[in-house]
């Protein structure tokens, strides 16, 4: 994939499966982090706080991955991410099977008090 322009052009490149699953998320984090800004981040749509990296998220080839970018996020929600962790902060789920949208928000709200935390 070429660098995206914008989150818009980032998830309208990717197939309708992926695409389906990234706006749902998009949509779940908009709405725990109403004042988040939107921008492009390491070639992936990405949410920042303040000016602070909140989440970003991007598709692959087999999956799609929600990174919090913090280890507080592992640290405290714990066995309920389990199943979709790989490696120290990716968060790993297939298209057809989307990470549910209480999780999700938890996950947002946590990375927000984080973030709150540093002002």
């Amino acid at each position: 994939m070429t660098k995206p322009a914008s989150v818009e052009a980032y998830l309208a490149a990717l197939p309708e499966d992926s695409r389906a699953a990234l706006e749902k998320l998009r949509k779940t984090i908009r709405s725990a982090a109403p004042n988040a800004t939107e921008t492009i981040a390491y070639q992936m749509p990405a949410f920042k706080e303040d000016g602070r990296l909140l989440v970003s998220y991007a598709a692959f080839k087999d999956h799609c991955s929600l990174f919090p970018a913090s280890g507080t996020v592992r640290d405290r929600v714990g066995e309920e991410l389990r199943p979709y962790f790989s490696g120290k902060g990716t968060i790993k789920f297939q298209p057809g099977k989307p990470l549910p949208a209480a999780l999700v928000k938890r996950i947002v709200k946590i990375r927000l008090e984080e973030i709150a935390a540093r002002r």
